[in-house]
């Protein structure tokens, strides 16, 4: 039997190391974005955050720190639609609602279907799909919460190894689930996902994990170690630090996307389909990488 001051010793030993392992600062992300559209040979920012029909923001409010990234179907260009102007818009949408502060930061869905919607509701019906990925952390909680739509998606590293990813979503080869506005009357014709199918993931975060949100034009054409052994040289948890991790990324992605030698992960993927497919895969690319630091006003 325990003596009262050995159990008040093993209580206070108890107290202590809860109240060692419990951070009670707020955390936020150091982020930057870098990318290429596919149509351009060197990096070139579109109006707004936009690399040929992808689109990407960085938002934050008093709560959490938001970033998406949207890739929109190119498909769309045979029927005269401009495939940017949907994810452009998709995103800059989810950016207003962030910053307007009508969100919940452990509801990214909500942000998706919220700017969806809004899109749904135009008198002029803005024609397009996309697919789209938002991920948001929770300053107090330290939680990461996410939402990924498609085949855009995210990498958290931590000691230099994959911690957390997105589930990729196909509903077969190289037909990625997707938000849809068509043509009246033809909504049976358009392929279109809800919201609500997005992959959904909650968890917690460490200062010093590394975040790379990206679309897929990176993900067909870097593997994972490839990845991580760029994402070494990131070193200093600054916004310099972090644009020019971000940009050799991008590079090497988009270096690698027009090497017709190269067997990519999208080649390896087609010839897993039963496609004699090999090179890279010509793309937009777009890099939005993150890393979590101490927040300071």
């Amino acid at each position: 039997m325990l003596s009262v001051l050995s159990y008040g010793r093993l209580v206070a030993r108890a107290v202590l190391g809860g109240l060692s392992q419990t951070d009670g600062r707020d955390y936020s992300l150091i982020s930057a974005s870098y990318g290429f559209g596919k149509d351009f040979r060197k990096g070139i920012l579109k109006k707004g955050m936009c690399y040929g029909d992808d689109a990407c923001f960085i938002a934050r409010n008093r709560n959490a720190d938001v970033l998406g990234v949207a890739d929109g179907v190119g498909g769309w260009r045979d029927y005269g639609v401009d495939p940017s102007q949907f994810s452009a818009t998709l995103m800059r949408t989810c950016e207003r609602l962030v910053k307007e502060g009508r969100f919940s930061p452990n509801n990214p869905v909500g942000i998706l279907t919220s700017g969806y919607y809004e899109l749904l509701q135009n008198k002029i019906p803005l024609l397009g799909s996309s697919t789209a990925c938002i991920v948001v952390l929770d300053r107090r909680s330290h939680r990461l919460h996410t939402c990924n739509l498609g085949d855009s998606g995210f990498l958290v590293v931590r000691g230099g190894e994959v911690v957390h990813r997105s589930n990729e979503q196909q509903h077969y080869f190289n037909t990625p689930f997707q938000l849809s506005i068509a043509p009246p009357g033809a909504e049976g014709a358009v392929l279109s996902d809800s919201p609500d199918a997005a992959d959904s993931s909650s968890f917690d975060v460490e200062l010093g994990d590394i975040i790379l949100t990206a679309s897929d034009g990176l993900f067909d054409n870097m593997p994972d170690y490839m990845i991580l052994r760029e994402l070494k040289k990131l070193k200093a948890p600054s916004y310099d630090s972090v644009l020019q991790t971000a940009q050799s990324i991008a590079q090497q992605a988009h270096d690698l996307a027009y090497d017709p030698n190269y067997m990519s992960p999208f080649a390896q993927f087609a010839c897993d389909n039963g496609l004699n497919v090999r090179g890279g895969k010509p793309d937009d690319i777009t890099v939005l990488l993150s890393i979590v630091a101490e927040y300071t006003d």
